[in-house]
């Protein structure tokens, strides 16, 4: 006789709670996403074209998440965006546009175009003889002039290892907006900014990595791994995720043990739905393991393939061996309602990862429709008939050539406003289901699991039930 395992959904469950002796605004949500990355909100975003560019990746690590930028754009396009979101937020840029003595402003007015930057260190070599802002050039008529003509000279500088401290005396008291920082011998070795130190003191909870700018992650496949993550690192990309359906292949794991070997980068596993292939990605060398096949509201692939296993179960038993490693497992897909992210880190995520819940915001880049009045967002997932068609059809192994059979569908989302206050609701039901569960860290949240089975009647219960809702709230749609 055939033996079937029960497995869990997130629906099917309810953690039990227990004693606290703290206010759920005192729990702290701060997480390991990788390695040496730390997020101050356990979450991110999809590697999916209708949910993350570099304006989602922006706003989201600014609020202590971070994004992952898709793949269904070229690898340089890819790596701009990525190089969009470090430049964002800095404290010294170790890196910064430059221009050479002897350019002239034609070239200063089409770097600043290319690059957004509105203020330029002017190095004879690299040394360090002035610098060149657009205020410099309000009033140059003649584009042939050299920098030096024009640059300012007089400048105020930084030796050596500046401080937060003394980089604000600074600012506060000669009323500059660029800090150049050089060494004793006059060698320009970075730059600060005064928006970059406003962005820091109005984003306390940004995540950032150890040089000052903002966390972001970039998909690749194991077809094209070698092609986009130079470009990737070159921007200062913090970590690469394996955008693939069935991670518990051979393909993957040999792009793991690919992408350890060449490159210097954190890399995310995945995707898989049980411990044999948590362990089969360790063990390949992937620092944080991805989990979940088919749980996605866009995605078909349980119905199309007939394969898969429930998110919960899914989580719970990929983290068991992940946690013998001190590997962070990321819960990604089958997350509707804040208490849904309590329950995957409950049963041993360190952080989840979502497509549906953000894809209606202002900062996602699906396309903003009228509907009966309504404004909706477009949502697809990945492994819809479009997406395949713009190149993400490698991701559920299909040729180039390949008659498409899609494993997702394409839809749309109620709009939702700005991620800020809607990120806020997500963070802060998690911190009331880790009050209610007297957990005060994300790590003791994930060793609670005391989960208890409900019926179809428990859930109903759950669920606002018997009254006809009248004023919608932000965090909480039955559909």
């Amino acid at each position: 006789m055939i033996q079937v395992e029960e497995k869990y959904s997130y629906d099917d469950v309810l953690l039990i709670p227990s004693y606290a002796d703290f206010l759920p605004g005192e729990a702290s949500v701060k997480t390991r996403l990788a390695g040496d990355i730390w997020l101050n909100a356990p979450i991110i975003s999809a590697a999916m074209d209708t949910v993350t560019e570099y304006q989602m990746a922006i706003a989201l690590a600014l609020e202590g998440g971070a994004g992952v930028i898709h793949r269904n754009l070229s690898p340089e396009e890819q790596a701009q965006q990525v190089g969009r979101v470090k430049r964002y937020l800095n404290w010294i840029i170790s890196s910064p546009v430059v221009v050479q003595k002897g350019q002239t402003v034609a070239d200063v007015e089409k770097i600043m175009t290319d690059t957004g930057v509105t203020g330029l260190p002017v190095l004879d070599g690299t040394i360090l003889c002035g610098i060149i802002t657009n205020r410099d050039m309000r009033f140059c008529s003649d584009l042939s002039q050299k920098v030096e003509d024009v640059m300012t000279t007089n400048l105020i500088l930084e030796r050596g290892t500046p401080t937060v401290e003394t980089a604000r005396d600074k600012f506060d008291k000669h009323r500059i907006e660029k800090l150049p920082v050089v060494d004793n011998g006059g060698h320009l070795t970075g730059l600060i900014t005064v928006s970059d130190m406003e962005k820091h003191k109005n984003f306390p909870m940004a995540a950032i990595d150890d040089s000052g700018s903002l966390v972001v992650g970039a998909a690749v496949s194991p077809n094209d791994y070698m092609q986009r993550i130079p470009l990737l690192k070159a921007k200062g990309c913090n970590f690469v995720v394996l955008d693939t359906a069935h991670g518990n292949s051979l393909s993957v794991m040999q792009a793991i043990e690919g992408i350890k070997k060449n490159f210097d980068i954190l890399v995310v596993g995945g995707n898989v739905s049980d411990g044999d292939g948590a362990r089969r990605l360790i063990d390949a060398g992937s620092d944080a393991i991805k989990v979940g096949v088919g749980p996605g509201s866009i995605c078909t692939t349980r119905i199309v393939a007939g394969i898969g296993v429930p998110q919960l179960s899914a989580v719970y038993e990929s983290a068991e061996v992940a946690q013998k490693f001190d590997i962070p497992v990321i819960a990604d897909g089958g997350i509707k309602y804040s208490g849904d992210i309590t329950k995957a880190i409950a049963a041993g995520a360190s952080c989840i990862m979502v497509g549906n819940l953000f894809a209606g915001l202002k900062e996602a880049p699906g396309k903003e429709v009228i509907f009966e009045g309504r404004i909706f967002k477009q949502y697809r997932g990945m492994g819809s008939i479009g997406a395949i068609k713009e190149g993400s059809g490698d991701r559920y192994q299909m040729k180039k050539d390949d008659e498409p059979v899609p494993e997702g569908i394409e839809g749309r989302v109620p709009f939702k406003g700005e991620l800020k206050p809607y990120l806020n609701q997500l963070v802060t039901g998690l911190q009331k289901g880790m009050g209610y569960c007297g957990c005060r860290t994300i790590e003791q949240l994930r060793s609670y699991k005391k989960f208890v089975k409900i019926s179809s009647a428990g859930l109903r219960e759950s669920h606002a039930h018997d009254v006809n809702i009248t004023q919608e709230a932000p965090n909480y749609s039955r559909y």
